[in-house]
């Protein structure tokens, strides 16, 4: 029997083997994973629990932390503002922020002791705050006195005081990783995209992402703070023990996240369902256009996207050749990176089943989702457990989902 050119037995099979491995073991709290084929849903399979504490379990409409999964919708939202000729890939980033014109990069020195810079040998282009290439980065990235210095000030942190105001004057006082366009570095780079689409725009960032984004799609449930009217469906989040299990990193009825934040992080900040994270999927999919029955709405354009999931990196190479920090999200041979996704330039060397051209991203708490435009397919994938790079999940799911096609 097939349903949208999958083997039924197959895909039924993802559920059990989600649940005996991670469920039942204590090493994730619950699941959800959604396929997705022509326009309509192949899979929807959960598993466990949305709050192990109170024993609340996990639901089709369970509201999930998405972290970097923001990631892609800043990036469209902005790309927006790209088609409306208000700014251009090539531009220097010092147009709209002056106070970084003068940024070196890091040579010696502290955050404390003061910091030696050389000048860069190019300007940060805004292309490089959408493929990660400037020279920012990250401060949980725990390899130098620069990221270091983030952390000092929190820079990126979702839950910290302040503002995109405040992170930017932050910045400009610590020296860049690498001169930007040299090297890939995963980066507080797509929360600068949020601020530059306030000053671009004139609006605030989260009511541009709101108007021309998340409402045109239905997207109801994802915001930047969970509503008290919805605080019920929200799970809690985790972080693994020693020992292999689990202990809750995040009480979901004393969350930052149940008020607006100060800080509106387009890089990490949204949550979401996975029934919302479908509809931005499957606009993406559909090449940028928002079908909802009779009524079409384009987002951005077919050439706009596929501009966007093409391999940005200098030279064409993959992520391996030029990454100063790999971890779960991209570490992987024969990988891309676009203007606000990854994307598969080589599945073979992958050594996954997939498409050459599917695009991807995931977030801190194990969340993913890919698009397969070869394939007509999504894939979603929700849970709580932080960091990302626990288990091998990513790479399972997409074995047993390209294993199930069967046309």
């Amino acid at each position: 029997m097939t349903k949208l050119g999958f083997d039924r037995k197959r895909l039924a099979a993802i559920d059990p083997f989600l649940n005996d491995r991670y469920v039942k073991t204590g090493r994730l709290p619950g699941t959800l994973t959604l396929v997705a084929r022509h326009g309509e849903i192949a899979h929807l399979g959960v598993n466990g629990m949305a709050d192990v504490e109170r024993q609340k379990k996990l639901a089709e409409d369970t509201i999930f932390r998405i972290y970097s999964m923001t990631k892609p919708l800043t990036s469209v939202a902005f790309m927006m503002l790209v088609e409306e000729g208000k700014v251009s890939l090539d531009q220097p980033v010092h147009r709209y922020i002056p106070a970084w014109k003068d940024m070196g990069v890091f040579k010696a020195g502290t955050a404390k002791t003061g910091f030696m810079t050389t000048p860069t040998s190019g300007p940060m282009r805004i292309v490089d705050l959408l493929r990660h290439t400037s020279g920012l980065t990250y401060g949980f990235q725990n390899r130098t006195n620069v990221d270091a210095a983030y952390r000092s000030a929190r820079i990126g942190e979702i839950e910290k005081a302040g503002t995109l105001d405040t992170m930017i004057a932050d910045l400009a006082k610590i020296p860049l990783e690498f001169s930007p366009g040299t090297a890939w570095n995963y980066s507080v780079a797509t929360d600068i995209l949020g601020y530059l689409i306030g000053v671009i725009s004139g609006q605030k960032f989260e009511d541009f992402l709101s108007e021309r984004l998340l409402k045109p799609l239905g997207m109801d449930d994802t915001g930047f703070h969970v509503p008290a009217d919805k605080a019920h469906r929200f799970a809690a989040c985790y972080t693994p023990t020693a020992k292999g299990g689990m202990e809750l990193q995040d009480d979901p009825t004393k969350s930052p996240y149940l008020a607006p934040p100060s800080f509106v992080s387009g890089g990490g900040g949204l949550v979401s369902t996975a029934a919302d994270y479908l509809k931005f999927a499957q606009a993406m999919l559909n090449g940028g256009v928002h079908i909802d029955g009779k009524h079409r709405h384009r987002l951005i354009s077919r050439k706009t996207l596929d501009l966007m999931t093409a391999n940005h990196l200098p030279g064409g190479v993959d992520l391996p050749a030029l990454s100063k920090s790999l971890f779960s999200e991209a570490a992987y041979d024969g990988t891309g990176f676009g203007l606000g996704f990854a994307t598969s330039t080589s599945a073979a060397r992958t050594l996954m089943p997939g498409s050459d051209g599917d695009y991807f991203w995931g977030g801190a708490a194990s969340t993913f989702f890919w698009v397969d435009p070869k394939e007509d397919l999504i894939a979603i994938f929700m849970t709580q457990l932080i960091p990302s790079s626990t288990y091998p999940v990513r790479g399972e799911l997409r074995t047993m989902i390209y294993s199930a096609l069967d046309d």
